[in-house]
């Protein structure tokens, strides 16, 4: 059998697009996959999300001071941010953390509810926290052979009063008001709090004391960066004699921001600066959640 030229054409032809179409097959599966493997990987949370209620356990670090939150549910920020359940998250120094640490201190589980806001620096979340509840972990659920229901005798049914009427009398059984009376907290006697009576000087654990976070607003600061590396605001002092006052500075955006400004100009950059106050371990640190750049009316660089 002869083939002429215009068939080897045709089969040509056929071949080359069958082998495209199997290219274009083969990539669209792998962009499928991929899609799919990066929606399962955790992606960063807005900054600001607010966290109402999240259980979880609290873990610390073994190589520095540094303590974690674990989430035992995913976590989105509905603008396409997700960790999903177990994830860890550092928190951030707070008067919060601290009352947390002296109250897992004293128990065998870690479990709490969390509420607080999420901060994001540099590629990274953190957890500002402001309140916590004691919680218990997840159980599993236990499955239990289902026992065929026996029918109660005559005299089990009249002593089981029916209640037909909205207006009969409903009372509470004795082994849950025991219950309620034991699990009862009083305010002296809440996570983090101590009664001023149970103060020891002597005592070996050292439990945190009560404190309550501020606001600093519109007040004038410096981006300075210490020794060490830690980034600070320092207050304007407006060419007043007194000592500079330093803020430790927490990482989030707004810090991410003002380091962006302050490293494009050479001379120090004037901010006016609004942020939570709050105190760990004796040092005070600031949460930005304001640095607006302030101009000078001789000089617009400035």
């Amino acid at each position: 059998m002869i083939i002429g030229d215009t068939q080897l054409k045709t089969i040509g032809m056929n071949k080359r697009l069958a082998i495209l179409i199997l290219v274009f097959f083969v990539s669209v599966v792998q962009a499928a996959l991929g899609f799919g493997a990066e929606t399962a990987r955790q992606t960063l949370l807005r900054d600001g999300r607010v966290l109402r209620g999240v259980n979880g356990k609290l873990t610390a670090s073994d190589s520095n001071d540094a303590w974690f939150f674990e989430f035992h549910t995913d976590v989105n920020d509905y603008r396409g941010g997700l960790a999903p359940a177990g994830t860890k998250l550092e928190l951030l120094p707070s008067s919060s953390l601290q009352k947390m640490i002296a109250d897992v201190n004293e128990r065998s589980t870690a479990g709490y509810r969390l509420s607080g806001w999420v901060t994001k620096y540099r590629g990274k979340n953190f957890i500002f926290p402001n309140y916590f509840l004691r919680s218990q972990p997840p159980q599993k659920p236990q499955h239990r052979e289902s026992k065929p229901t026996e029918k109660p005798s005559a005299k089990e049914d009249k002593r089981q009063p029916a209640v037909t009427d909205p207006n009969d009398a409903l009372t509470i059984p004795r082994e849950i008001l025991e219950k309620l009376k034991k699990s009862r907290i009083t305010p002296s006697e809440g996570p983090g709090l101590i009664p001023k009576a149970q103060k020891q000087v002597g005592d070996s654990v050292k439990k945190a004391q009560l404190q309550k976070d501020s606001i600093l607003a519109d007040r004038t600061a410096f981006l300075s960066e210490q020794d060490d590396g830690r980034l600070v605001f320092v207050l304007d002092a407006f060419g007043r004699n007194v000592r500079p006052v330093s803020l430790r500075l927490l990482p989030c955006e707004v810090l991410e921001l003002a380091e962006q400004r302050q490293s494009a100009v050479p001379d120090p950059v004037r901010f006016k600066i609004a942020g939570i106050m709050t105190k760990y371990k004796g040092k005070n640190y600031l949460l930005p959640q304001k640095a607006t750049r302030v101009y000078s009316h001789q000089n617009f660089d400035r």
